[in-house]
């Protein structure tokens, strides 16, 4: 059997603060969340055993667990103060549930319901849960929305948080909102939280100038250093990446050129997007949640990529193109105004723009794995010729790369040393 796994944030709604992700496994097959089938409960337990590192970082993580997976002490071998036991609504009133849920709060853990239903059998449970999760998704008409928001309000008057899932567009967000949920979580919410600079403002930067400069056939490295140079921001961000712990130079590099040098180009095309941050950066949570989704997005496209026999375009494009396919949530322009002014190839356009050829099949299995459309993902991987036995890992090998990319660079601090060389560059 295929597994497939991935995580969708969750948002706190009155600030712009990740709290946790949820980490979804495949559902496609009966099988997988069949609370008799050993098999399927030894498979998600596998998974989570060899990836406990790379699911847990420093957020909570809601994972949901089978009874026979909570019956077999799995829940244990995770840190409780990270993780949130997650079961399904039906859990609730199996007749061993009590006893088990009991066990586990009593210990510490903290529990959520998905798909919660109100009804008063689940009252005597109540007590032993903090998060109660709703699916708004399609519940836009009159009727529906009463309904949830009076279950919103009971549920708050028993104390407890409530999580809207299926927020995958802004007016489930504005839904999840006007229902007075505590938290959202969906494929929206990385775009609810980020912050879009001014269209001029963007296009008559320093950093756009480098992207129009690496992006072009033949990069200009004479030219790179000269708008590097010229921009302080750019300049502090390229030491800082260069001599960050995640390249692990033996000597400190102190100019821009040999920066560069170092780098390289196709280096320096996946880096790129690092060196718009200024020193601010590392407290902007908002600004974080998209450019982690982007540096994800370009690294699982560029190694899945390295499957797919006939592919237009290079692994460094591939790169780009996950990369700059977050573009519009931080640019107050459409895509199309933005890549017209960006000299990436069309194959590129055609990919982010109408989700067309075989860089748009690439980008919609992308999407489709970060929404846990397991059907679609199933089918597109097909037509690509990448081996759906490899999504899974391929995906928690890069959530890591991107972790580490985050502790080893964005985290990292620039010496007194550092700073000095580029404050004689600019006075």
């Amino acid at each position: 059997m295929d597994r497939y796994v991935t995580r969708q944030p969750i948002k706190a709604l009155k600030e712009d603060r990740i709290i946790g992700y949820e980490v979804l496994f495949q559902k496609d097959y009966d099988a997988l969340y069949n609370s008799t089938d050993v098999a399927a409960a030894d498979t998600i337990a596998g998974f989570l055993m060899q990836n406990t590192e790379r699911i847990f970082q420093d957020k909570l993580t809601f994972v949901t667990f089978t009874p026979s997976l909570l019956f077999r002490n799995m829940p244990k071998i995770f840190d409780k103060d990270k993780l949130i036991i997650q079961i399904e609504d039906h859990v609730m009133i199996h007749p061993l549930s009590p006893a088990i849920i009991k066990r586990y709060r009593t210990e510490g853990y903290i529990f959520a319901i998905n798909d919660f239903q109100f009804s008063p059998k689940y009252f005597t449970m109540l007590d032993y849960v903090t998060y109660i999760k709703v699916d708004i998704s399609s519940k836009h008409e009159g009727r529906e929305r009463t309904s949830l928001n009076n279950l919103i309000n009971t549920m708050k008057g028993f104390d407890k948080k409530c999580i809207a899932t299926g927020v995958n567009t802004k007016e489930d967000y504005e839904l999840a909102m006007e229902i007075g949920a505590d938290y959202a979580e969906g494929s929206y919410v990385a775009e609810a939280m980020a912050k879009k600079v001014k269209r001029m403002e963007f296009l008559e930067g320093n950093f756009f100038q480098l992207v129009v400069e690496v992006s072009k056939d033949e990069p200009d490295i004479e030219q790179i250093e000269k708008v590097i140079s010229h921009d302080a921001a750019l300049s502090y961000a390229l030491l800082k990446i260069v001599n960050s712990a995640y390249f692990a130079l033996r000597r400190r590099v102190s100019s821009i050129r040999q920066a560069l040098v170092t780098m390289g180009i196709s280096q320096l095309k996946q880096w790129v997007y690092l060196l718009s941050f200024n020193s601010e950066f590392e407290s902007d949570e908002s600004r974080e949640a998209m450019m982690k989704l982007s540096f994800l997005r370009a690294n699982y496209a560029m190694v899945l990529s390295d499957h797919i026999k006939e592919l237009p375009i290079i692994r460094s494009e591939v790169y780009m193109m996950g990369m700059f396919s977050t573009l519009q949530y931080m640019i107050d322009a459409p895509l199309e105004e933005i890549l017209e002014e960006v000299p990436v190839a069309q194959e590129i356009k055609d990919a982010l723009l109408k989700q067309e050829g075989v860089c748009g099949e690439l980008y919609k299995l992308i999407l489709s794995y970060e929404n846990a459309d397991w059907k679609a993902v199933k089918s597109l991987s097909n037509e690509l010729g990448i081996p759906s036995s490899l999504l899974a890992q391929t995906y928690m090998d890069c959530v890591e790369t991107v972790n580490e990319i985050w502790e080893g660079v964005v985290s990292s601090v620039v010496d007194r040393e550092t700073e000095s060389i580029i404050k004689e560059a600019h006075t």
